[in-house]
This record gives structure tokens, C-alpha cells and sequence, in this order.
């Protein structure tokens, strides 16, 4: 049975295509039959899309061309967010604006497409108990990213009712990613770093491929609400950076050293690096310069995450209703993504073991 034959021959629009999900997700969609085509700015790189890829440029951020983009679309997968932001306003100018602009050109289609719409565990809040935070309870975000991610599932919520599913994954790696680069380059130096001091920080992954295997399920028609989504096996952070050190060929006689920071310790780096990020913005504009897009990976947002019991999340409904079952088991991810950064060159010599 194909559990993919209901995008055969439908027309999907793709946005955040060109970022770390979009490189496991498009050559998916591909394979299914569905003509894809990708919402991009001018100023995207393109040369990693798949050739039968078409583009389409339009502005989320304020909106221009997202109603052309949209017109005879049968499906939007959106997927593109900041993940790193400065502070609230970051957050709020990307991630809330892109969705009101989404929302406001949805309404004014005739026939609006169906929409698979890649959240976050950071929408639902904190879990550290096992089976983990599941659709019925109540969503509780600990940072700006989380709430972002919540406004922008309401947001399109009420435009779309029945016609909109949520995807909301843990951590996600795999090959193309940045957010978990200077975690796995410190794994291959033989350090890793769990949040808290004497005790275990449980969470939830999921490689990129099953994400694309989610969201590529959650775009068959009767899919809506809140699907969570994992590999099935709730793990420690230590856990998951010792699969990292195996991947990364660290000799048996030299394991990764599990560095338990103090939460007010992670407190002070956070704002350290957030201070210095602004720091660094601000002398940029003052010297005629644009702003960097991007904010320090480890900052005051992620910090306040990170100072949660755990990130765990019950994956049964995506399961149970939709056929959902990881297909990537972590020692075979974690090689899927040391490979994909060797090859890249974002893992040199220097860094290998």
C-alpha cells in the first residue's frame, strides 16, 4: 500500500523548502508525484533544490506575492520560522508576521489549499515525564520561540478549521542542520553539555527523514489538529550526545564527558551570548551595515528551555490515525548526519577523531 498516493499528481507549495527539513523533505514529495513547487525570496540559494523543483518568489514578511503563490496550490506545507531570534520582537516580526500574512492571503482564495503547518514541542511546553506531552493537554510555551510557534498555529487555525494539521516535532537532526552543528562539533572535540547539574534532562528526537514522513502523511485530506511526533524512545541528552560520539568514530577508550552545567551557569553564558549578539547587531547598523539574520544559537531563549524538567512528547495519535512509524533509528541517523556534514565540510579534520 502506498501511504503517499494522495499527493500523486497534486500541486504543493513549500515554504522554508530551501532550509535544513526542505533538503530531506522535497526529493520525498518528488518520488510521491506531487508537482512541487517552492515560495523563496530573491535573495534565497537555489542550487541545492532538486531540478524539478519550480520556484516562486514572494515576501512573508510583508506579504507581497503570497496570494499569486498560493492561487491553484492544493496543498501549503509551511515550514519556514526563525529559530534563533535576539528577543521577543525577533520572534514576533518573523515567525507571528509571516502568519498573519499567510492568513490574510488565504482568505481571499476562492478555493484554499489544505495546510501542513511544521510547529514545534515548544508550542505544547515542557514534559519531562514519560509518555510525554500529548495533543489533549493544554499548550504551555516557556519561550518567545514557543509562543511564536503558538500564534502562528492559532492564527492560521482560524482561517482554515478542519482544512489545517499541525506537525509539532522535538528535537530534530540530521544532514543540512545548523541549530545542532556546534553541539556535534563539540561532541567530535569529546565534550557535551546536559542542561542541569545531577540530573538526567529527558527529551524527544526525531531524524529529519521522519519528519518528512509526517508531514508528507498529515497532508492527506481528514489530517487535522495537533500531531506530536518522535522516534518512540524517550532519551536522556547525555543518551542522545553519546550516539553522536559513536557516529562521529570516537575510539570505545575515549567516550564523550557529559558536562552537567549548573542551570544559574547556562543562566550567565545565555546572556552573555544574547548581549553580545545585540552588541554586535547594533554596531553593524551604527556602521551603515544590515543586521545579522541570525541570532547566537545558545541565547537567553534557548536558555529558558533548556532550564525545563525535560522535553518528552507521546507520539500515538500521529500513529494510531495516520500510519505515522520512524523509519530512522538513532545510531543510523546520527551517521545519516555526520556523513552530511563531512560532506559539506561543516565537520573538517581538525574536528574528527
Amino acid at each position: 500500500m502506498n501511504r503517499f498516493a494522495h499527493l500523486a499528481g497534486q500541486r504543493v507549495l513549500v515554504t522554508g523548502g530551501t532550509g535544513f527539513v526542505g533538503r530531506h523533505l522535497l526529493p520525498r514529495l518528488l518520488e510521491a508525484g506531487a508537482e512541487v513547487t517552492c515560495l523563496v525570496r530573491a535573495s534565497s540559494r537555489l542550487d541545492r533544490l532538486p531540478t524539478s523543483v519550480k520556484t516562486v518568489v514572494a515576501n512573508l514578511e510583508n506579504g507581497q506575492g503570497l496570494a499569486e503563490a498560493l492561487r491553484g496550490q492544493d496543498v501549503l506545507i509551511h515550514m519556514a520560522a526563525l529559530l534563533f531570534g535576539l528577543g521577543w520582537q525577533d520572534y514576533l516580526r518573523a515567525n507571528a508576521r509571516a502568519a498573519h500574512h499567510l492568513a490574510a492571503a488565504i482568505q481571499g482564495l476562492d478555493s484554499p489549499p489544505r495546510v501542513v503547518l511544521v510547529s514545534s514541542l515548544a508550542a505544547g511546553g515542557p514534559c519531562g515525564v514519560v509518555p510525554g506531552r500529548g495533543p489533549e493537554a493544554l499548550p504551555e510555551p516557556v519561550s518567545a520561540y514557543g509562543w511564536s510557534k503558538l500564534y502562528t498555529e492559532q492564527t492560521l487555525g482560524r482561517v482554515l478549521g478542519e482544512r489545517l494539521a499541525i506537525v509539532r516535532p522535538p528535537i530534530i537532526y540530521g544532514s543540512g542542520d545548523q541549530g545542532l552543528l556546534p553541539v556535534f562539533r563539540g561532541a567530535a572535540r569529546g565534550v557535551a553539555v546536559s542542561p542541569g547539574w545531577g540530573r538526567d534532562f529527558p527529551v524527544s528526537v526525531v531524524h529529519a527523514r521522519d519528519v518528512a514522513q509526517a508531514i508528507m502523511l498529515c497532508a492527506r485530506p481528514g489530517a487535522a489538529g495537533v500531531y506530536y511526533l518522535s522516534d518512540g524512545q524517550p532519551r536522556s541528552m547525555a543518551e542522545f550526545c553519546r550516539a553522536m560520539g559513536h557516529a562521529l568514530g570516537r575510539p570505545s577508550g575515549q567516550p564523550i564527558r557529559i558536562v552537567r552545567l549548573p542551570l544559574w551557569l547556562m543562566a550567565v553564558t545565555a546572556a552573555a551570548a544574547s548581549c553580545a549578539g545585540i552588541l554586535w547587531a547594533w554596531t553593524i547598523q551604527l556602521l551603515g551595515g544590515h543586521a545579522p539574520r541570525r541570532a547566537p544559537n545558545w541565547n537567553l531563549d534557548k536558555y529558558r528551555e533548556a532550564r525545563q524538567t525535560g522535553w518528552l512528547c507521546d507520539d500515538r495519535r500521529i500513529r494510531q490515525e495516520l500510519g505515522y512509524a520512524p523509519e530512522v533509528d538513532l545510531a543510523s541517523g546520527m551517521a545519516e548526519a555526520v556523513a552530511g556534514y563531512r560532506q559539506d565540510g561543516l565537520l573538517g579534520r581538525k574536528e574528527s577523531v
